[in-house]
């Protein structure tokens, strides 16, 4: 959901209850757009997080440790200079907006006792860190705005510190039935009530919404005319009390390959079964959970932007080959068609004569015995005619052969190429893209990896997790670790698993000759299924001892065949999961 005053009243509340009277340690920037307070308050230790960034803006608490620059930025530097050692007196919500000032008691540079606040808005792209002095002045800013920038609020050092321009809505603490009625049946009968609602109150974001309208009616897109008003009224003063007793209940919801979906400070239920809702005792945590792997999956993202390009590339280029080939594959098919001309050109050579265009016969072949019309090259006798029609069908056919095997060799490299994509939209830091920038260049992509040097050693990592048995499972991040597990680490009677003709890792399953139980498989095999391309509920995996699997000469890496094997149809189950249980 986009951070809204609501949330922010949220944040501030835990904020207040678990660090009261906060001591500010340490000012850090491990981003161009964020700040992060190490913040104490006796014996507790909080990152205080501050995100003005156009992707995630958000105020939270953390217990996650970033790297930060050698060398701290300018604004940091400042913030050091007026907060090292500062304490934070008040939190407070601006109004009911998404803006937090927090009063921070500190000294000056001559060690008079000062107040200055920080304000943090998180108004999306606008989002900005303010700090100003106790008569809200502005000292500095993350962003600076200048006239150039915007006619109607300048954010510079010397101004006065200006509130953004809110509209005038109603405040959700302060709803009555009465008000929500005559909002009701005042708003346009045939737009949606998510709109109604939005339009209405102030700091509503639409997921919340969409939420309360799904509550009142079961529906999301529902127009006013059609929901029943003592239903959204009922939704929408549940809500209210929500927020006047604080009775928080933070959500995060994620998809069926765990990506997180969205966040909220309520119970999430108008995304359906689609999701897997998942709740917190704290919103520290369900941020950390949430923003980490939104920011690992960004982070990713942009340091593996020239092998997802490249993959891309080839992955649009291959299907564009093999859309060809499929065609002239069809094309081919006519070679029937020219060999059976020729034999009903053989059979009626003795009426025809040079120089006819055409000829009509019966087809014997066919059991309805239909006529049928041949053309005929007039330049030819009639037996070079017949001639012509079997040299098309031999050129038909052997395109036909040749045309098979290019399409089975195209069709395993889009599948390799599907591998890859995979295990890049799984990689956790930059020598697991390492590994598949070394990976592409083995399996004869380095001419277009431009600059490209292929480093001495890559060590292999792969992912470890223990079933509930006790036995150890090697997971594959890449192909190469893929050949390494099942060709160089494990052992014959090792278990091998994976999806069954879906793109993912290798999973082996170390026994030590021994028989894990039917649990363990499980285990397994839903291990093999979270770490592929699989989606649903029950995935379809294959496994059988590592003997079985063999690897054909010259294949990509990762290729393996395998003939002796069961098949299982579990759940996918993440590492996480396995640790838990």
């Amino acid at each position: 959901m986009a951070f809204d005053a609501c949330m922010m009243r949220a944040i501030l509340a835990e904020f207040r209850a678990e660090l009261p009277d906060a001591k500010i340690d340490k000012v850090a920037q491990p981003a161009n757009a964020e700040i992060d307070l190490t913040v104490r308050s006796g014996k507790t230790t909080r990152r205080l997080v501050f995100n003005v960034g156009p992707n995630a803006p958000r105020l939270q608490l953390s217990d996650i440790q970033k790297e930060n620059p050698l060398k701290a930025p300018m604004f940091c530097m400042l913030l050091r200079k007026y907060f090292n050692g500062a304490r934070i007196i008040s939190a407070e919500q601006l109004g009911f907006d998404r803006i937090a000032v927090f009063t921070v008691s500190a000294y000056d540079e001559m060690g008079y006792p000062t107040t200055k606040k920080i304000i943090c808005e998180i108004m999306g792209k606008y989002a900005n860190l303010i700090v100003t002095d106790s008569e809200d002045k502005v000292l500095t800013a993350l962003k600076i705005i200048d006239f150039a920038a915007s006619t109607i609020r300048q954010v510079l050092p010397g101004l006065k510190y200006q509130i953004p321009v809110n509209a005038d809505r109603i405040v959700p603490m302060e709803l009555t039935e009465d008000a929500i009625r005559e909002a009701i049946a005042k708003y346009p009968p045939e737009r949606t009530a998510e709109k109604l609602i939005t339009s209405t109150l102030s700091g509503v974001s639409t997921q919340v919404a969409h939420e309360l309208v799904y509550r009142a009616s079961g529906r999301i897109d529902v127009p006013v005319s059609e929901i029943s008003v003592d239903r959204l009224v009922k939704a929408l003063l549940e809500w209210r009390e929500l927020l006047r007793s604080e009775s928080y209940y933070p959500t995060m919801v994620t998809d069926k390959s765990g990506k997180p979906v969205d966040y909220c400070y309520m119970d999430i239920t108008y995304l359906g079964d689609s999701v897997t809702a998942r709740h917190f005792a704290s919103f520290r945590e369900m941020c950390d959970s949430y923003f980490a792997e939104r920011d690992r999956i960004e982070r990713i993202h942009q340091r593996a932007h020239d092998i997802v390009t490249l993959v891309n590339n080839a992955r649009a280029r291959t299907e564009r080959k093999l859309a060809i080939q499929r065609e002239s594959l069809l094309e081919s098919a006519k070679g029937e068609q020219y060999k059976h001309y020729g034999d009903l050109i053989t059979a009626n050579l003795y009426r025809l004569e040079r120089g006819m265009e055409s000829f009509t016969t019966v087809d014997y072949y066919d059991e309805s015995c239909p006529e049928v019309e041949i053309a005929l090259d007039s330049r030819l006798s009639p037996s070079a005619n017949a001639q012509r029609m079997y040299k098309l069908y031999n050129k038909a056919k052997k395109a036909k052969e040749v045309l098979t095997e290019q399409i089975e060799l195209w069709e395993a490299e889009l599948k390799y190429l599907e591998t890859v994509d995979a295990f890049i939209s799984r990689a956790e830091c930059e020598e697991d893209l390492a590994e598949i920038r070394e990976e592409l260049y083995r399996a004869g992509y380095g001419s277009r990896m431009k600059s490209y040097r292929p480093e001495k050693s890559i060590k292999a990592r792969p992912m470890r997790f223990v079933t509930s048995g006790g036995y150890v499972l090697l997971v594959g991040r890449n192909n190469i670790q893929n050949d390494q597990l099942t060709f160089k680490i494990a052992e014959k009677t090792d278990i091998w698993f994976h999806t069954k003709d879906i793109p993912g890792s290798h999973v082996i399953m170390q026994t030590g000759g021994e028989e894990p139980s039917a649990e363990d498989y499980t285990e397994a095999a839903g291990i093999a299924a979270y770490y592929s391309k699989a989606t649903g509920d029950l995935v379809a995996v294959d496994y059988t001892q590592v003997k079985n699997i063999k690897k054909p000469q010259g294949s990509k890496p990762g290729f393996v065949i395998y003939k002796t094997n069961y098949t299982a149809y579990v759940k996918p189950v993440s590492g996480e999961e396995l640790k838990n249980g």
